[in-house]
């Protein structure tokens, strides 16, 4: 097994993408939202302008491809951060199940879904065995990817005048052929598509899930040790300290623990190796754009490569009664990769600087 990670991780090594510009070494604080726009205008100022005159005219479907926590949903709300949020979406096919259970607790949304699905379902189960494998109900019947995919048209129906990232699907390797032709199975056939790949080591997946957090409302996930937003409290009466959601619309709304992620690693083991089986055999898959996504540089290239302020850092925290603030601490954090080279990981926003750079190309822009 150990073996066979090790191969993987080598064919999954993509090359560094350079974003430091030599001669410019002002530093941002890429936790809060205003430094950020200021670096991505920086860094990627031409092509972020060549996307938005692009979203103008047309929209695209990106497919997010990459092992459990490798950090697509960041990826994807950071991207529509910084090309503007009213043109870009994201979807996760694990929050539209969770929603489709929500919302079948309301009788209206019910019977809306219920009459779409209606019409748009094509499978060998019936509807409504499907719908009872959805939730939960039936434990005989798997969850068909006819489903899913109606389950996926339906969200993009509710906003059809955005372009699209989908995060989630495939999940597994019968569900392939579905995403080399999802473009077309999801109406968007005037509209390109790409793959974008993330690669990141698996030592940077178990941090990210042991203290991941996400915003109640938006569902935005941080990180309280790796990816800190702006703002942090501290309960008293608990004697922890907690995220504050950066998103004005969410008030400040206090960011918890995914269900879950406390079990570590290990307890998504098949679901690591599954996806990453996916992403081997898309990645040799000719006729669609792909985008190449790096977490981890190796710390001796790392100088040549990026900023300082671009590679993750780790906080601590101490909360000074005093002053009634919390206090933060940053120091730095170096993990092996999958050959047991010290490396950095680089923070969310670098990593999508390289998205942004290559999309044009990707859309032929």
């Amino acid at each position: 097994m150990v073996q066979r990670r090790k191969q993987m991780a080598k064919e999954f090594s993509f090359p560094v993408f350079k974003t430091k510009i030599e001669g410019l070494s002002q530093p941002f604080a890429l936790e809060d939202p205003v430094e950020r726009r200021k670096y991505f205008e920086l860094k990627a100022g031409k092509e972020i302008e060549k996307i938005r005159e692009y979203l103008e005219r047309g929209n695209f479907l990106a497919i997010l491809l990459g092992p459990k926590n490798s950090g697509k949903g960041t990826y994807s709300k950071l991207f529509a951060e910084a090309i503007g949020g009213d043109r870009i979406r994201h979807i996760s096919v694990g929050d539209i199940v969770r929603d489709v259970h929500a919302g079948f607790k309301d009788k209206k949304e019910e019977e809306k879904l219920a009459a779409f699905l209606r019409t748009r379902y094509r499978g060998a189960l019936p509807l409504n065995q499907a719908i009872d494998a959805l939730l939960g109900r039936s434990t005989s019947s798997l969850l068909p990817t006819e489903l899913i995919l109606a389950l996926i048209e339906y969200e993009i129906s509710k906003d059809e005048k955005k372009a699209i990232f989908v995060d989630g699907f495939p999940r597994s390797m019968d569900q392939i052929s579905y995403s080399i032709y999802f473009r077309e199975l999801m109406g968007y056939q005037d509209n390109p598509d790409f793959f974008v790949f993330i690669d990141v080591p698996e030592t940077i997946i178990g941090e990210r899930m042991k203290y991941r957090v996400v915003c109640p409302r938006c569902h935005a996930p941080r990180n309280l040790k790796l990816l800190r937003t702006k703002e942090i409290g501290y309960d008293k009466e608990k004697d922890e300290f907690y995220l504050m959601c950066d998103d004005p619309q969410c008030g400040h709304a206090r960011m918890s623990v995914k269900e879950g992620d406390d079990l570590g690693i290990e307890a998504i083991r098949e679901r690591i190796e599954a996806d990453k089986a996916v992403m081997q055999t898309l990645l040799k898959m000719e006729g669609v754009p792909k985008v190449y996504l790096r977490n981890a540089i190796p710390v001796a290239e790392a100088a040549q490569a990026v900023d300082a302020y671009e590679l993750t850092p780790s906080y601590e925290y101490t909360y000074d009664a005093r002053e009634g603030k919390v206090r933060v601490k940053e120091i730095p954090w170096v993990v092996p990769d999958e050959d047991g080279v010290p490396s950095y990981s680089l923070l969310p926003a670098t990593v999508v600087t390289g998205l942004i750079k290559q999309v044009p190309g990707a859309l032929g822009i």
